[in-house]
């Protein structure tokens, strides 16, 4: 059996599936896109966006996977990488590569991002943050 065959052929339209809480944060909400299922938990793919100001942000952690990437689809966020700010925007791809250290600190109201990670059931571990002061946040008007 070849690798394309462990998988199932998925197809998700924008009425299929409602942004609900309950995702890794409290602040956001979470749209399953049907990829754990069809990739029998190898990859997740969700869409991502605001549905609280950020407070406290998501704090310093690390995702054991094999491979993440983030693709901005709506506003913008900030993130910590080790320690260097990097504003993500609209139309923005970053992929985190294992194990970076990463803080999400600041986000616009209307954010919201695609998402996908491998394996679908990763590990988030919160660390310790290097030596640097993170930026204060935009408040929402």
């Amino acid at each position: 059996m070849t690798e394309f065959a462990k998988t199932e052929f998925s197809h998700v339209k924008p009425t299929d599936t409602e942004f609900k809480a309950g995702g890794l944060r409290d602040f956001f909400l979470y749209r399953d896109l049907g990829i754990t299922e069809a990739t029998h938990g190898k990859v997740v793919a969700h869409l991502v966006k605001a549905n609280n100001a950020p407070d406290k942000g998501t704090g310093w952690h690390v995702h054991e996977a094999d491979f993440q990437i983030v693709i901005m689809t709506k506003g913008w966020a900030k993130f910590m990488y080790e320690d260097k700010v990097t504003l993500v925007e609209a139309g923005d791809c970053v992929h985190q590569r294992p194990g970076i250290r990463h803080f999400l600190f600041d986000y616009s109201p209307d954010m919201e991002y695609l998402e996908i990670v491998s394996p679908a059931d990763f590990k988030t571990v919160s660390v310790e943050g290097p030596e640097c002061d993170v930026p204060p946040l935009t408040p929402w008007k």
